[in-house]
């Protein structure tokens, strides 16, 4: 059974994050199924919501990347 692991920056979700989640989980879902023919079931997502401060590309975190 697959399980998928999707890490995220939380502020990108914020807005709606069970709506947002629910709509990934569903798409990821639908893509694991075509390549695998396994049911929707079988599929498994788990979200990891990460603070923008926390969350780093190189030596900037995202959040001072998008102050910028």
């Amino acid at each position: 059974m697959p399980f998928i692991n999707i890490r995220i920056v939380k502020e990108a979700i914020a807005d709606d994050p069970a709506g947002k989640k629910a709509s990934i989980a569903a798409d990821v879902t639908a893509a694991i199924q075509k390549a695998t023919g396994l049911s929707e079931n079988d599929v498994w997502v788990v979200f990891d919501e990460v603070p923008a401060a926390d969350w780093y590309v190189g030596k900037t975190s995202v959040a001072e990347r998008r102050r910028s």
